[in-house]
């Protein structure tokens, strides 16, 4: 099992949880014809994220790839058009949520907790629909 965060395009995503979940669900179906590992499939905004994120936590796959096979901030990254889901190692989780969530506004790019249970989903400038504690420090 993994530690997993999700940035998005919001203006692809419904905001709406119900209808949010569900476009979830579609883009997490890996359907598109492209390989999930080359940042340039996806957005500007979304490859913005992604240089920077990829300095804290490098890819474990694709062009960017970590040669450091030991290292656990080496990350599963999956990249979509209109989304990247990062796969992280339990033991950096406390480090990745904050930063993760910190570019995520930076690049005004959507955030999503997929691992927490009713996790967060963050537009970036219109708030958040969950609380802004990572799971975590919930109790």
């Amino acid at each position: 099992m993994s530690y997993d965060l999700m940035v998005f395009e919001t203006s692809k995503a419904p905001k709406e949880r119900e209808a949010f979940m569900s476009w979830y669900a579609e883009q997490t179906e890996w359907a598109e014809d492209h390989s999930y590992q080359d940042h340039e499939v996806t957005s500007p905004s979304l490859q913005a994220w992604f240089k920077d994120i990829v300095q804290f936590f490098p890819p474990m796959n694709g062009p960017l790839a970590s040669d450091d096979v030991d290292d656990p901030k080496v990350t599963d990254h999956c990249i979509g058009h209109d989304v990247i889901y990062s796969a992280f190692a339990w033991s950096v989780a406390e480090e990745a949520y904050p930063k993760f969530r910190e570019l995520a506004i930076k690049h005004n790019v959507g955030f999503f907790d997929v691992s927490a249970d009713n996790g967060e989903i963050l537009f970036p400038g219109e708030g958040s629909q969950q609380s802004k504690k990572p799971w975590w420090k919930l109790w």
